[in-house]
């Protein structure tokens, strides 16, 4: 089979064996359709992969060809919505765990359901702010991961005020009747009407840059006990004085929910008891894929670009020179 890899900070295709099943009869074989690419998480990758061979990926979904024993839920030729490397990467099989899969119902697009590694982590990130009904929670950044977290923050009826300095990326929110503006002094302005000057409940940092100002300033924008949630891939740098002046709370969100790194969840696909461990990663999966099965989220907008499977490396290279301002692509496998 065919993966996609960086290796010495170039992106590659190579040639690799169709992972065997045998031996794992809690796992499914996928033969991919579609995957998608996350610009932020996987260029990371490509500036570390000096000198070594990188997977990249994590988001797919594709057609079961083969079950393990103990698969009872899902049967060959079903498609599948897949989450999380090692398990899942730009390949063109996939050998997945049960926890960390969710079926597609015919109702749900392929292209859609192969979001679903992003949406988990999108909805994990707002369990992590912990908000309650009709609580204000400002997004800044939206990026492919800020734009989920901001429709699914707004299906669930909580004030969603979004901000990024990229009107394209504003505008895209606006089809949705979310207030989101390309101006942190229009963004002040609505949040101050809309909490009468008291604050968000939560802000969500969703931008990229390792040291920014953003987390000094995002303590300005909560009100006291206020929370600040980073979900991109920022340094905690909070000033004190800010936060004893608020009893401001830090967060920050894990990739898609509990579960993620854990050896026994996934590898050995034994799943956290229902009633103690509500939202694992694999559930917040499938509460992905309902969303978008009952018209909850449109995610239409990020489906735009796909590219075939033997053009992704000229495409990862336009989103590492910058030359694509693309929230995300998807690559088709068939």
């Amino acid at each position: 089979m065919k993966r996609i890899v960086a290796n010495n900070k170039k992106v590659e295709i190579i040639e690799d064996e169709v992972p065997s099943i045998e031996g794992k009869p809690s796992y499914i074989l996928v033969k991919t359709l579609y995957s998608v690419i996350s610009p932020g998480t996987e260029l990371s990758l490509l500036a570390v992969s000096e000198k070594r061979q990188v997977h990249l990926g994590y988001s797919a979904m594709g057609e079961v060809v083969d079950c393990g024993s103990d698969i009872t839920d899902v049967k060959k030729g079903d498609l599948v919505a897949c989450y999380g490397a090692p398990y899942v990467h730009h390949d063109e099989y996939l050998l997945v765990p049960k926890t960390l899969y969710a079926k597609v119902p015919d109702t749900v697009e392929p292209k859609e359901a192969a979001l679903g590694g992003l949406g988990a982590i999108a909805i994990h990130a707002l369990r992590i702010a912990n908000l309650q009904f009709g609580e204000t929670v400002v997004i800044i950044g939206l990026g492919v991961l800020g734009q989920l977290i901001a429709k699914i923050a707004h299906a669930a009826a909580y004030n969603v005020i979004a901000y990024d300095l990229h009107e394209s990326r504003v505008d895209m929110l606006k089809e949705d009747n979310i207030k989101s503006f390309a101006t942190v002094d229009e963004m002040e302005e609505a949040l101050r009407i809309d909490t009468k000057s008291r604050g968000a409940d939560a802000v969500l940092l969703c931008a990229g840059g390792k040291r920014s100002p953003l987390t000094h300033e995002c303590l300005k924008w909560i009100r006291t006990k206020g929370k600040a949630v980073i979900v991109g891939d920022i340094e905690p740098d909070f000033p004190r004085d800010l936060m004893f002046g608020k009893e401001a709370q830090l967060l920050i969100s894990r990739a898609g929910g509990p579960g993620r790194y854990d050896t026994v969840y996934e590898k050995e696909a034994i799943d956290y008891p229902y009633e103690y461990v509500r939202w694992t990663e694999g559930r917040n999966l499938e509460e992905y894929i309902r969303l978008v099965n009952e018209k909850k989220i449109d995610v239409r907008a990020f489906l735009s670009e796909t590219v075939e499977f033997d053009d992704a490396p000229q495409e990862f290279e336009k989103l590492l020179n910058k030359e694509s301002s693309t929230l995300t692509k998807i690559i088709k496998f068939t």
